[in-house]
């Protein structure tokens, strides 16, 4: 047991560092003198890299058990961090989702997605014996509307839907009722339809542009099209980090950001593409793997919820670069510039670290209990 707990710690680390270093190469190729002629990106990063490294081990060495007695208190700060946002917040591209301290800009929704899945494992654990299943369903669901209504009022799409898809992906492993999923799924359908008439225009032409982007080649769709030449001219092995003439001739928009996907795999080929999903494949069964064996319902619900976070930030992103899901702005997991982005996710990982070290010494039937009657009977 001891071995296969280091095992679980060790790929948690490797992984992400492996995925970092991606990112950093990148990044470093897109500052040679045939581009912008700047390592901004590729230092930041770096320095962005280090803290999240360090914020990840402090989170390993705290004991997961200890945020149930401050998981209240975390989600009541989330909502008064979201609302001095939009206040207080700095504009970017239309979303007023940053608070800028001179030297570094944070984006306070990646931390509100970590503080959610706490909250949310300790609501479903402490809650579970208290109200019945439904009740349970419809509170959880209005605590996390009013984080998600708050980035929608940014607007910030791309988070509010992370935000539910969290929320989502823990109920559903939380052994809800089959019929409660049922409900869900018609009531998500209904709500997914009726959006469509409170969407502002340019939304709507996101959506339209991932059916048909030569629709607006100029326009909504550039982005689109964009990357997937970046993609396809990549071949199988790539042109060489920092000779892709879309990423490097700026023809790809927001390369560091929202389509980095798109300028690997211009890099580096299908190879490039290929070993992305294998990292992320790996460390996805890993924090499944943790969840499943943790040690008590708490810390099986805080793996799920990151687990959760990661699968659909990585599904979504890849997604829209290669045109099959409309363009959000949620950033890749580890590979994404932006400190925010890579704290949160270390703050993830590094609460699973400690679940998957941790689940060695517990010794109480919390988990067997959650598993065998289920969490809502």
């Amino acid at each position: 047991m001891l071995k296969k707990g280091i095992s679980d710690i060790s790929i948690l680390l490797i992984i992400p560092f492996l995925l970092i270093v991606l990112s950093l190469v990148t990044l470093y190729g897109f500052g040679v003198p045939y581009s912008e002629g700047s390592l901004y990106y590729f230092q930041r990063q770096a320095l962005f890299s280090c803290v999240a490294f360090f914020v990840g081990f402090l989170m390993f060495k705290l004991s997961y058990k200890a945020l149930k007695f401050i998981s209240t208190p975390l989600y009541f700060g989330a909502v008064l961090l979201l609302g001095i946002v939009l206040i207080l917040g700095d504009s970017v591209r239309g979303t007023v989702g940053w608070l800028d301290f001179g030297f570094i800009k944070l984006q306070p929704v990646e931390i509100v997605k970590v503080i959610l899945i706490f909250f949310l494992a300790s609501f479903f654990v402490a809650k579970r014996n208290l109200f019945g299943e439904s009740v349970r369903i419809v509170i959880s669901f209005v605590l996390t509307g009013v984080l998600v209504f708050l980035v929608l009022l940014q607007p910030d799409f791309g988070s509010s839907l992370i935000l539910l898809a969290i929320w989502a992906g823990m109920l559903f492993v939380s052994d809800m009722k089959t019929r409660y999923v049922l409900y869900l799924l018609l009531i998500g359908a209904f709500v997914a339809g009726g959006s469509w008439f409170f969407l502002e225009d340019y939304q709507k032409n996101r959506i339209l542009t991932t059916i048909n982007p030569e629709a607006d080649a100029r326009g909504s769709g550039y982005n689109v099209l964009q990357s997937l030449v970046a993609i396809g001219s990549g071949g199988i092995t790539g042109k060489g980090i920092g000779n892709g003439s879309q990423s490097q001739l700026l023809f790809l928009p927001e390369k560091h950001t929202d389509f980095i996907f798109a300028a690997i795999v211009e890099n580096i080929g299908l190879v490039g593409a290929i070993t992305i999903l294998l990292l992320y494949g790996i460390l996805l069964h890993r924090i499944a793997f943790v969840a499943i064996t943790a040690g008590d319902s708490f810390g099986f619900l805080i793996a799920s919820g990151v687990y959760s976070m990661l699968f659909f930030q990585i599904v979504i992103n890849i997604g829209m670069n290669i045109g099959l899901v409309p363009v959000t702005g949620i950033p890749l997991p580890l590979i994404s510039y932006g400190g925010s982005s890579l704290i949160a996710t270390a703050l993830g990982l590094g609460m699973v670290a400690n679940i998957a070290y941790q689940k060695r010494f517990s010794k109480d039937d919390d988990k067997k209990i959650w598993l065998d009657e289920g969490s809502f009977s």
